[in-house]
């Protein structure tokens, strides 16, 4: 595998704040600031709202919704067949009486992917629905987690 060209620039930060990213750095276990600084830009590149719709991407749905909203679990089973062929995999974890949380690993392009999570967070019952992604290479050449 061919090795990254790096570039080198500066950042101005107030001292308050470099004190506060050493710590996180610290806390995260990077034995540097370039480390670090890395991989917080690729994670805001990666997010949603930085990819354009048609951007091939693998990720996960994370919901948590009432189980017991009137059709709301038959709802969401519909919806998912609806979306089977992005849809790799899901697991569903009963958190407590009332809640479930459902972890759905997805793949297409983000724009269907932002829309089936769309569908799920405006449904009543559903109390979180998150959408992560990454990149996806089509040409499998190169890639980036965060």
């Amino acid at each position: 595998m061919e090795k990254d060209v790096l570039t080198r620039f500066g950042v101005s930060m107030p001292e308050e704040l470099i004190k506060q990213f050493d710590q996180y750095i610290t806390d995260q276990g990077y034995t540097n600031r370039s480390e670090a600084i890395r991989d917080l830009v690729r994670r805001v590149l990666l997010e949603p709202g930085g990819l354009p719709g048609d951007q091939l991407v693998a990720g996960t749905i994370v919901m948590v919704y009432d189980h017991h909203v009137t059709d709301l679990p038959l709802y969401l089973m519909e919806l998912q067949h609806d979306y089977h062929h992005f849809i790799i995999s899901t697991m569903h974890v009963h958190l407590n009486h009332d809640q479930c949380l459902e972890i759905i690993a997805v793949r297409g392009n983000l724009s269907e992917l932002r829309e089936l999570k769309q569908k799920i967070q405006v449904q009543k019952g559903v109390l979180y629905a998150e959408l992560s992604v990454t990149y996806v290479d089509e040409h499998g050449s190169k890639h980036q987690h965060t």
